[in-house]
């Protein structure tokens, strides 16, 4: 069965990495001088999307098709031949030249970026206009020269039949209405929303609003504020909590490229009928390894020859974030205050936990890739007893404890005898709280105690089918055997 092409929609670009060694500056300024080592050349911007997609795809089968302006300088025959064979080009009219992007690196590090060329999109061709029609997915990877603007009537015309994602540039136009994700990362989110400045609450809080905003006034289904080693955060136009996906930790690695291989993962997933949360998580995964695998410059590339012989590697950069709050102690608020003495992030979940199991796990490990230090809130034996019935809690306050306290992604955690914990936060005052995806958030009353000194509550992905309930009934259908079932 045909499934249709997945198509991308961008602005082609040439991106070259001038690679060299530096260990002195010139005699007249304080400027390094690059001994020239290698010179790499690849498909970016639009096409650096398609080549990730035509690689993520996941049928061997499935056709990419790249529509985008090309020009006929030398800088474009580079880029047309630096896409390789997976991608099938469909080329508008560029009346310019080619853009080429140039860095400049020693030791693995970029020291400057160079850009150069640049046109005006022309006309689209019956050819482009045939491609959309047949998309069976659409990513619109736009970098601000136009391309998209050109085909923007039939793109609105693709958003109403297939999933459009549209990756954003300030400098571009808005996402078509009926966008399904527009995935901007922090910077382009707070430029688009109009708020450059930082905020002056927890950002969390700001990423979640601007999303929103952002959602509403685009028409788009939902928005994906991309966070870097932080993940990203998934959010719609109206109430509601935002979803987070925290990434996973990362040891070196380079991180050009993380948001068209974030885009393009999400494309797919949401093709194959994934929903936004879940193609989301599995873009916020891809992106991850992307980068730990080297990122763009580490895409293979059909016109690479390096100048001369370089070194067979450059130096990782450690692009895992610093978490300077995590100081393991028993007193939660003690720690809460250091925590925000030293401008870091308290996040703070809570629960019964009374069977230990995946879904927990899961659940602190990413909460506690969220902020700066971790609390767990935990309900007393009583509190368990009333909310939970006869029989329970399995297991007595005092081992719950302890059990959370070897995790390594709690910090501590403290006992609270009410129904729910809103006594508990209103004294420790967290800057998140976090429940697990299986919660309505609006409907929590944690939520409107947060808010009271601009806390954000967010509801993390949870793992499905596991719960203390049913492990408690399967071990009681265990016990019964098998005359007594």
């Amino acid at each position: 069965m045909n499934r249709g092409p997945l198509v991308v929609v961008g602005d082609l670009l040439l991106d070259e990495d001038i690679e060299g060694t530096a260990d002195r500056l010139t005699p007249d300024a304080p400027a390094p001088v690059v001994d020239v080592t290698g010179l790499r050349r690849r498909a970016g911007g639009a096409g650096l999307a398609a080549r990730l997609a035509a690689g993520l795809a996941t049928d061997p089968g499935d056709e990419v098709v790249l529509v985008t302006a090309l020009g006929t300088d030398p800088a474009a025959d580079a880029a047309r031949r630096a896409l390789g064979d997976r991608i099938r080009l469909v080329p508008l009219p560029l009346h310019g030249t080619q853009p080429v992007k140039t860095r400049v690196l020693a030791g693995g590090r970029p020291l400057v970026r160079l850009d150069r060329g640049g046109g005006t999109p022309g006309a689209p061709t019956a050819e482009a206009l045939a491609a959309l029609r047949s998309a069976r997915a659409v990513l619109v990877s736009d970098y601000g020269r136009g391309t998209p603007d050109a085909l923007r009537p039939a793109l609105t015309a693709a958003a109403r039949r297939v999933p459009v994602v549209w990756d954003p540039h300030p400098r571009g136009g808005p996402p078509v209405p009926g966008t399904r994700l527009a995935t901007p990362n922090a910077r382009e989110a707070a430029s688009c929303a109009g708020t450059p400045q930082p905020p002056a609450g927890p950002p969390l809080r700001a990423h979640a609003e601007r999303g929103a905003a952002l959602a509403a006034r685009w028409g788009a289904v939902h928005v994906a504020v991309t966070l870097g080693a932080d993940g990203a955060l998934l959010t719609r136009a109206g109430p509601g909590a935002p979803l987070l996906v925290p990434a996973p930790p990362v040891t070196g690695g380079d991180p050009c490229g993380a948001g068209d291989c974030f885009a393009a993962a999400a494309t797919i997933a949401l093709a194959d009928g994934a929903l936004p949360e879940e193609a989301v998580e599995r873009a916020v995964a891809e992106a991850a390894a992307f980068v730990a695998a080297g990122g763009a410059g580490a895409v293979p590339d059909p016109d690479h020859a390096p100048a001369t012989p370089g070194p067979a590697g450059t130096p990782a950069r450690d692009t895992d974030r610093a978490r300077p709050g995590r100081a393991r102690t028993p007193d939660a608020f003690a720690l809460a205050r250091r925590t925000r003495a030293r401008g870091g992030t308290v996040v703070a979940t809570g629960g019964c936990f009374d069977l230990l199991h995946a879904g927990h796990v899961g659940l602190l490990e990413r909460a506690a890739r969220i902020g700066d230090c971790l609390v767990v809130c935990v309900n007393s034996d009583a509190s368990v007893a009333r909310l939970k019935g006869p029989g329970r809690p399995l297991t007595p306050l005092a081992d719950r404890i302890r059990v959370l306290k070897a995790l390594g992604s709690v910090d501590a955690v403290v006992a609270f005898d009410e129904d729910t914990p809103e006594q508990l936060l209103d004294r420790l005052r967290p800057d998140v709280w976090v429940k697990g995806g299986d919660y309505t958030p609006d409907a929590l009353p944690e939520t409107a105690t947060l808010h009271r000194w601009g806390g954000q509550t967010l509801v993390l992905p949870y793992l499905d089918g596991r719960s203390t309930t049913s492990l408690t009934h399967r071990a009681a259908r265990a016990a019964a055997g098998p005359a007594d079932r």
